[in-house]
């Protein structure tokens, strides 16, 4: 171990992600001829070449280099994540959950002064991550996630259902002549959330109507940033129930069709790595989330 080139390592992988020499020595806040070195110890290291120059000018991996690049990000990237999760749990009353940033800041963040006065030594670290970690990958203590569970390979536990109905603004839908009918979709602007389990198709198959274009319409990179749009004024969105209420209690978004709504299912998931025995602070924090997931909330 003693005789591996880490640095040099570090610095090949990131000029390849990051496109050049350059753009890797930003990254490593160390000088463009520092990181020319590292390269060059490593493939004397090795005996290979790793970078070729294209014709048309640039870097490009060579066989050998692409394979130890894709080894190398692999293992920097399991290291990082083990680091993390050594840090985030520094003592036995902390813990840590992954979910996704929408879900972070309107359902998990706005609870969590009620979980700190009831537990005040309790330390919950918050990770953002969009995709599903592999078994041997989690960086965190617990996950939260959404989708259509279970998932093979970890421990998934059901949180709560969902359903979607539409908002939007009320200066926009006082514009559009305070419609009810959702035949009037059709000469509004849709605005979608990048997420396929909430597409605008599910509306129109339950609601219609069968005319609704639900391709057309600026697509959103999360429920937040629909949301937002929506108040606005954008568009009309095709909202998740429990992520909404904020606008909802508030007014700066209306529900132009009452109670109509599609419903999911189970939609928010507890996913874990198999066989984990839970600490006691995770035990707490589960229990909590059990308890949150469980308390009424307003219909709308």
């Amino acid at each position: 171990m003693d005789r591996l080139p880490l640095n040099a390592l570090r610095a090949f992988a990131l000029v390849l992600e990051r496109g050049g020499v350059r753009a890797a020595a930003r990254e490593l806040e160390i000088s463009h001829s520092a990181v020319s070195r590292h390269l060059k110890e490593l493939e004397r290291w090795l005996g290979v070449t790793l970078l070729e120059r294209r014709d048309s000018g640039g870097l490009r991996a060579s066989a050998q280099g692409q394979l130890l690049a894709e080894a190398a990000r692999s293992a920097l990237h399991g290291l990082q994540q083990a680091l993390e999760a050594v840090r985030e749990q520094r003592s036995s009353s902390s813990v840590s959950v992954s979910t996704t940033p929408s879900f972070a800041v309107r359902w998990l963040l706005p609870r969590l002064p009620a979980l700190q006065r009831s537990y005040p030594r309790l330390e919950v670290s918050v990770l953002v991550e969009q995709r599903l970690e592999d078994p041997g990958s989690f960086s965190s203590d617990l996950a939260i996630r959404t989708g259509r569970g279970p998932w093979p390979a970890l421990l998934a536990e059901p949180l709560m259902d969902e359903r979607l109905y539409p908002l939007l603004s009320p200066a926009l839908w006082r514009r559009s002549g305070r419609f009810t009918d959702p035949a009037e979709l059709c000469r509004m602007r849709l605005l979608h959330d990048r997420d396929p389990n909430s597409g605008w198709q599910l509306w129109r198959q339950k609601y219609g109507p069968p005319a609704l274009d639900v391709r057309r319409g600026p697509r959103l990179a999360s429920s937040d940033l629909l949301l937002r749009a929506a108040a606005q004024g954008l568009g009309v969105a095709l909202a998740r129930h429990r992520l909404a209420q904020e606008e909802l209690a508030s007014g700066a978004l209306v529900r132009p069709f009452e109670t109509r709504a599609v419903e999911l299912g189970a939609a928010y998931w507890i996913v874990r790595p198999p066989a984990s025995v839970p600490r006691e602070a995770v035990k707490i924090l589960l229990a909590w989330l059990r308890r949150e997931a469980g308390r009424p909330i307003n219909p709308g």
